[in-house]
């Protein structure tokens, strides 16, 4: 049988055109469910995504090629298409992490916890910690500011909002007993609902965040909006909450 592992990619503890379970899970920081190749993989994904970040923010995204960026982490480029499909995703790296997060926050919910108060705990808890998925944070006007000026980013990150309301669609379904691959009106109602309002929550932090005012302040505030936010969608949505 032919060996079609790479020396580059034994080194990196990946396989060419093969992600395997990592990539299934969406894991992109290890809690102690990957195995040591996995782990491996992850650390070279890491890498890739940092180096690329440093420099699409320094330079800018459209003028970086992805060579560049493969050069920058001592990789090849087939290897940084291994791991990500397209130069948007090298910059949005964490799509991923935030569709297991969600998934884990339905799944894993406590006994008596329903759907939304368990994203409402998530959301929260993440803006507690400065998660960069929460937007809130020290030096991140720096990435947003990146996105902003690529009209290419910017459609990545509206197809990232649509597959989490997808993979939110498809977990409400799974609750309410459904068929998760087939979610109907009301569960497509509903998720498209919880990204609108998260979403529209995070706007005016955001904005004040990109203003220069301080990021505590912004922090403190935010919280505050999110739980407004939560509360009006438990009223809209009292089947999920």
């Amino acid at each position: 049988m032919k060996d079609d592992v790479t020396d580059e990619e034994r080194r990196d503890g990946g396989e060419a055109g093969s992600r395997g379970r990592w990539e299934e899970t969406g894991f992109t920081e290890d809690d102690g469910r990957l195995t040591l190749r996995e782990r491996k993989k992850l650390r070279t994904r890491q890498r890739i995504s940092g180096e690329a970040t440093l420099l699409f923010i320094r330079r800018g995204f459209d003028n970086v090629t992805v060579a560049e960026v493969a050069r920058a982490a001592e990789v090849s480029t087939m290897t940084v298409f291994n791991y990500f499909p397209r130069k948007e995703d090298l910059f949005l790296d964490r799509v991923p992490e935030a569709r297991q997060l969600i998934t884990r926050a339905v799944r894993e919910r406590g006994a008596d916890e329903s759907p939304l108060a368990a994203l409402r705990r998530l959301a929260l808890g993440l803006l507690a910690e400065r998660h960069p998925l929460a937007a809130v944070g020290e030096g991140f006007e720096h990435f947003w500011r990146t996105l902003l000026d690529s009209p290419a980013l910017r459609a990545r990150g509206r197809e990232a909002l649509e597959e989490m309301e997808n993979t939110l669609a498809m977990l409400l379904a799974e609750v309410a007993g459904g068929e998760a691959e087939r979610p109907g009106p009301d569960a497509r109602l509903a998720a498209a609902l919880i990204v609108a309002g998260i979403r529209a929550a995070g706007a005016e932090a955001l904005a004040r965040q990109l203003g220069g005012d301080p990021v505590e302040e912004v922090a403190v505030e935010q919280a505050e909006v999110l739980r407004r936010t939560f509360d009006a969608l438990e009223r809209a949505l009292p089947g999920v909450a």
